[in-house]
């Protein structure tokens, strides 16, 4: 595993010890960004089921400025944080050991909003269209905000998802990337 592009593009990252976590593959990853960047001018990211960190790491070495990451599990808090220093701009990262619904109240207390997201939720325990609908209404959600669903085949998720622009749905393999815009 590696990172694609980018600013920080070739440095090798940890995987999550294990087998709690799956990390995205290279080939997923790269057509990921191509949809949706590949690269960017700044804002903000937030990941709440981050894992090794990969896909903010990525977002952040194509030109995110600072990325929140969030997971549960101390396996994972220890890899986000030994993958962040293979960066050398530990500065634009936030790392977080929550529940992702208690990282999100959180968050809006502190008044954030982030220009993309990332679901990545562990495949048994999906609730992606509510956590989006969470995220709207909390106002975390900045007026350009890009929803990066990473899946398996199971999950299907719909076209029409209120308060949000369906962007662009692809299979890859076993895994399927969902992308939506915030509605108007």
């Amino acid at each position: 595993m590696r990172i694609v592009a980018g600013d920080f593009g070739g440095r090798r990252l940890k995987a999550v010890p294990g087998m709690a976590t799956r990390p995205t593959t290279d080939k997923v990853k790269e057509a990921m960004f191509n949809i949706i960047g590949p690269y960017f001018d700044g804002g903000r990211s937030l990941d709440l089921f981050a894992g090794s960190g990969g896909l903010s790491i990525e977002a952040v070495s194509r030109g995110i400025e600072h990325a929140v990451l969030i997971d549960r599990q101390y396996a994972a808090i220890k890899t986000i944080k030994d993958n962040v220093t293979v960066t050398k701009a530990a500065d634009r990262f936030e790392i977080l050991k929550r529940d992702a619904r208690r990282a999100v109240t959180e968050l809006a207390q502190r008044g954030d909003q982030f220009n993309l997201v990332f679901f990545d939720p562990p495949y048994a325990q999906q609730k992606i269209v509510q956590q989006m609908t969470q995220l709207r209404e909390l106002g975390l959600l900045a007026p350009d905000a890009r929803i990066v669903c990473e899946t398996d085949q199971q999950a299907d998720l719909p076209e029409a998802v209120p308060g949000f622009d369906f962007i662009e749905q692809r299979n890859y393999g076993i895994t399927v990337l969902t992308i939506y815009a915030l509605g108007a």
